[in-house]
């Protein structure tokens, strides 16, 4: 019977190399050899081939604006990210600038750069607050309806300033979830007082209930080992039966947590059905990753910040995120670079509550052909995908191909 597609000659990560059918969006075929013929067949010629990339987090409102207050980022970089609050009260200016339409120019960039290099699922935190409003909000949610045959945008309606400190904040989030947001999203270590702090994650969980959504909340982003956002996080998780859908990112103070409050934290975050983001390219401060890994807690990276205030750099190439924290973390063994790989791949994807994101006969068709033919050899390069794959259809393709002259 005849295919839509069929990728031969593909390389998957655990060696095999096999021929990949797909019909209808979804992988109809994976074996050593397909018989069948197609109108469209792609030669990997033993370059791996893998699942698409995913991106747990991006500020997306925010990309391409470093440029705006150039020097907001400073206190986020110091050693001890003690002026990690500071640095975010400034960056929050930028938003007085936003007008929906350049909101969704600099957004379709963005975009771009994140579907030639292989992304096709992104959870674009968006800002509201008093200096936002909604107008990221309605631009990326015109932006998701652009790019849906390209990429699945998942929005977070993110309360970046706060819900208790910042006036207005409560009844915007309330109208961002109504004008469509996928996700309710909070960052209760932000607010002033303790008091506060939990009522900010009581708040998003009104919400999450109300709205049957998922929640994640970024948590605990300073060096301040009495932040602990995410232990009342993952407590509320439990109280309200939302296991497997929350997600709680950077977490940053659990780095210089005492090991007796570490241990009983990682356990509240498997109770809870916690999952975590961590971003160490953009920050000195980061989860403690094998550690968290070897607990059973899943964990992604993020794509987080393209040329903001928080991260100069980026264009969502998750290759890239991940090689350059194989540095940041120290993790340059075979097994470490797996890991990594899960963590823009599949680990995402559950995060993201995808769960057909996995190279399966009947799971949705989404998948990139690299230019390399192993983890460590992509990693290395992180180059563009050859072909980029969107529920069965080709979305991108790139070629690189380079030549000394006489």
């Amino acid at each position: 019977m005849p295919q839509d597609l069929i990728v031969r000659n593909a390389k998957l990560r655990d060696g095999s190399q096999v021929d990949i059918a797909v019909s209808d969006g979804k992988y109809a075929e994976i074996t050593p050899k397909i018989s069948d013929s197609s109108s469209q067949e792609i030669d990997a010629g033993g370059n791996l081939v893998t699942e698409s990339f995913v991106v747990a987090q991006l500020h997306l409102d925010k990309v391409y604006t470093v440029d705006w207050l150039e020097e907001a980022a400073a206190g986020y970089f110091d050693e001890g990210m003690g002026g990690a609050m500071t640095t975010i009260e400034r960056a929050a200016e930028v938003k007085r600038h936003y007008e929906e339409d350049e909101a969704l120019e600099r957004m379709n960039r963005a975009l771009t750069k994140a579907a030639l290099s292989g992304a096709t699922h992104i959870r674009a935190f968006i800002d509201i607050d008093s200096k936002a409003e909604l107008k990221g909000m309605k631009a990326a949610l015109r932006a998701k309806e652009q790019w849906r045959d390209r990429i699945d945008l998942q929005l977070v309606a993110f309360a970046q300033d706060g819900l208790l400190r910042e006036p207005g904040a409560e009844e915007l989030m309330w109208e961002g979830m109504e004008l469509g947001a996928d996700v309710v999203g909070g960052i209760p270590w932000i607010e002033f007082t303790e008091a506060d702090m939990r009522r900010h994650t009581d708040i998003t969980f009104e919400m999450a209930t109300k709205y049957d959504k998922d929640l994640t909340s970024l948590v605990d982003d300073a060096g301040d080992p009495d932040l602990r956002t995410s232990e009342y996080l993952a407590v509320s998780s439990i109280k309200h039966g939302w296991q497997g859908r929350v997600v709680a990112s950077q977490a940053r103070a659990s780095a210089i947590y005492n090991e007796v409050y570490h241990l009983k934290w990682v356990e509240l975050l498997r109770q809870g059905g916690v999952g975590i983001v961590t971003n160490p390219h953009s920050g000195p401060l980061h989860v403690r990753v094998q550690e968290l890994a070897k607990a059973g807690i899943t964990l992604a990276l993020g794509g987080e910040s393209i040329h903001d205030a928080y991260y100069p750099f980026g264009r969502c190439n998750m290759l890239e995120a991940a090689f350059v924290c194989t540095h940041t973390l120290w993790s340059m063994e075979p097994d470490d670079q797996e890991l990594l790989y899960d963590m823009i791949t599949v680990n995402a994807a559950k995060l993201m509550r995808l769960p057909t994101h996995q190279i399966a006969v009947g799971n949705a068709a989404n998948l990139v052909i690299l230019q390399d033919d192993s983890v460590r050899e992509a990693l290395t390069h992180h180059r563009e995908p050859r072909y980029v794959i969107f529920e069965g259809r080709v979305t991108a393709e790139s070629t690189s191909s380079s030549n000394l002259v006489d």
